[in-house]
């Protein structure tokens, strides 16, 4: 990996990113030696697979165990109606080596939970979970923690979403935890089949989840992590809370 470069197509391809002061060359070669681990390859994870291929990160590891559905294909850009009863990662993983064919896809097309999470996880220099389980949701939050993996953590309503960054083994910054405690009874709650989500809604969200990512692998701009962004595109209204650390919360108690 240290001597790896960037050839004449990856030059013209990511010029870009590479013009900008704060990626620049360096930057770039970060996101190609990176891994991004993405849960879902639904809603959220179908704009952040596009994007994040396009930006060049040289490994994404996509984790899913659902199919194509025609429902899904409102908001889930990346498949087309020839997928339908495809697996999720084939399909997605198809379409990214479409847009850029210098970076390696990883299939995983199994549900994460509690036995395999660590190992699926791993490999992972940044995880972007955009699930549909509030269960898989801490199952990847603490494996993150665990492991020190920054998580971003993403999320969509009706006509909201949510992003925001984890590093709660950090003294300063909380863990998903601290936002969320144990909550056990949210596993109940309506999903997007029953209550509808906005298509373009999902997007966005899903489109700053690999912006975060990319943010965490080469580090430009202002830390966005202990910070949640909160989009209420219903009232065209955007609005940033600061995240306070839990003592009570059991990951900050581990560590401390």
């Amino acid at each position: 990996m240290e001597g790896m470069t960037l050839d004449r197509d990856e030059l013209a391809r990511y010029a870009r990113h590479i013009v900008l002061h704060e990626i620049g060359g360096a930057g770039q070669l970060r996101l190609k030696r990176a891994s991004v681990a993405l849960v879902g390859a639904g809603g959220i994870g179908s704009p952040a697979i596009q994007y994040l291929a396009a930006a060049g990160v040289g490994r994404l590891i996509l984790i899913d165990d659902d199919r194509v559905e025609a429902s899904n294909l409102q908001r889930q850009t990346i498949f087309r109606t020839a997928d339908i009863g495809m697996p999720k990662t084939a399909a997605a993983a198809r379409a990214a080596a479409a847009i850029n064919p210098h970076v390696v896809i990883d299939q995983r097309p199994m549900r994460l939970d509690d036995r395999n999470a660590a190992e699926l996880l791993a490999d992972a220099e940044v995880v972007i979970d955009g699930s549909d389980s509030f269960a898989t949701r801490l199952t990847v939050a603490d494996t993150a923690f665990a492991a020190r993996i920054p998580l971003v953590s993403a999320a969509v309503g009706q006509f909201d979403g949510q992003v925001a960054v984890y590093r709660g083994w950090e003294g300063d910054k909380p863990c998903y935890r601290c936002l969320v405690g144990d909550a056990p009874s949210r596993e109940g709650g309506v999903s997007c089949a029953e209550d509808g989500v906005l298509g373009p809604m999902v997007g966005m969200i899903g489109s700053l989840a690999a912006l975060e990512a990319i943010r965490a692998i080469t580090g430009f701009g202002t830390d966005s992590a202990g910070q949640l962004l909160i989009a209420d595109l219903l009232c065209f209204r955007f609005r940033t809370v600061r995240l306070q650390k839990d003592p009570a919360c059991r990951c900050t108690i581990a560590t401390s």
